[in-house]
């Protein structure tokens, strides 16, 4: 089994690597061997073989996977497919539909407006956009009515980066104010950023801002108050702050006609139950960069986002946010007088708080994936992931189109294999 398992690996990585021979593709970041960076090279081919079996499987049609270790890549694969159907070979400069690991970006870039003096995260919502400061807590009756309470206390900047603001996202198990938002990926297909602002504000909160952790729009509201700060779109405010000076060449709202080719594909159906999937950004216009789930990007370039994230902010001598402000981004804001509901969106993930846009691990234990106290990360709906562990200097970018519930089933996996790789 094992030999078996070997060859069809051997198989995978011979397809890709002439694959990629007609489309050669820069390094993220300089190289190290697995010796000197501390993997050992059973341990990697044990990812290999992994996802060789996945693919054989058809649970997904391809993946491309990143692995640094204080500032070097210590592996860098493409495996299967980037379009499995019409049998194109899974490039490593493969463009992902990054879904909510959008947030991370949107929330850089508003640290950039924070540094400047421009954007205190104590600011109330409603200085932006006022019509927040009119919505009221939808509190449950036992009826199955909603009584309509007064904000305590205004939502804040602070609220929208933690995911506090008590808004919430439309079709998430059987919460009955979650039944009267739009679904997740809806409002920038839907209508313009005001539409979205005028159809939210309308709604009831789910909570009293800053009491519960609730994954939420409140990424994509931290979006438009971006737009409105910067005077310039979410796009263009990250590609001259964030995106063009970390080379990330790749990264955009709208993959160019001349790009689209190397956009990676789903199964058109659930490899688990069988039934129609899709991703809808790759199909359908968008009409407003949202900050929550809307962004497009290579493996490579992710890479190096978060390795400036680890640098402390900088990375080939650009300096995007101070040592001090990624620090406070990557740490824990969820205090005691927070209803903690991170493990709710994230199972594996229990003994996780949640930074600025981040999930930030508080203990060792509990969770049911491998890391260290500090370690940070988030996923995207679509089958992307990443997670970054300070004390090992380590930075973990992965790229699937898998929009069904497997891309849970990878996160966890590819955080085993990494950590089960390490050999010091």
């Amino acid at each position: 089994m094992q030999k078996l398992s070997a060859i069809i690996a051997s198989m995978f990585i011979s397809t890709v690597a002439a694959a990629q021979s007609t489309t050669p593709t820069s390094t993220p970041l300089p190289a190290a061997s697995p010796d000197a960076a501390g993997f050992s090279k059973e341990g990697l081919a044990r990812i290999d073989d992994f996802f060789a079996r996945e693919i054989q499987a058809n649970r997904v049609p391809g993946a491309v996977l990143a692995i640094a270790r204080d500032g070097k890549i210590v592996h860098y694969q493409a495996y299967g497919y980037l379009d499995k159907p019409k049998n194109i070979p899974m490039p490593k400069d493969a463009i992902f539909a990054l879904a909510s690991m959008t947030k991370i970006f949107t929330t850089v870039g508003a640290l950039k407006l924070t540094e400047e003096g421009k954007l205190p995260l104590q600011s109330a919502l409603s200085t932006y956009f006022p019509t927040f400061a009119s919505m009221k807590v939808g509190v449950p009756q036992a009826d199955g009515s909603l009584r309509l309470d007064d904000q305590k206390r205004a939502i804040t900047i602070h609220d929208l980066m933690r995911h506090t603001s008590g808004l919430t996202y439309g079709g998430r198990g059987d919460h009955p104010i979650a039944k009267l938002y739009p679904a997740g990926d809806a409002p920038p297909i839907d209508g313009s950023i005001s539409d979205f602002i005028e159809k939210i504000t309308k709604l009831p909160l789910a909570h009293q801002p800053g009491t519960v952790f609730e994954y939420s729009f409140s990424s994509d509201v931290l979006g438009a108050v971006v737009e409105k700060v910067s005077g310039q779109r979410l796009g263009q405010h990250l590609e001259k702050t964030v995106w063009q000076p970390l080379g990330m060449n790749d990264t955009t709202f709208k993959v160019p006609d001349d790009k689209k080719s190397r956009v990676a594909q789903p199964f058109a159906n659930n490899p688990l139950n069988n039934q129609p999937q899709r991703v809808r950004y790759l199909t359908e216009s968008q009409k407003f960069d949202c900050g929550g789930a809307c962004s497009f990007g290579t493996v490579g370039d992710y890479l190096r986002f978060g390795q400036m994230l680890m640098n402390g902010g900088a990375l080939d001598g650009k300096r995007i946010l101070s040592p001090q402000i990624v620090s406070w981004m990557t740490s824990n804001h969820l205090g005691p007088e927070i209803l903690n509901r991170v493990a709710v969106v994230e199972p594996h993930r229990a003994g996780y708080g949640f930074g600025l846009g981040v999930a930030v691990r508080m203990q060792p234990g509990l969770a049911a994936v491998p890391g260290n106290v500090g370690e940070y990360s988030w996923n995207g709906a679509y089958g992307t992931a990443f997670f970054a562990d300070p004390k090992e200097k380590l930075v973990v970018v992965l790229g699937t189109s898998a929009p069904g519930d497997l891309r849970k089933y990878y996160r966890e996996q590819v955080q085993d294999l990494v950590y089960g790789a390490m050999s010091k």
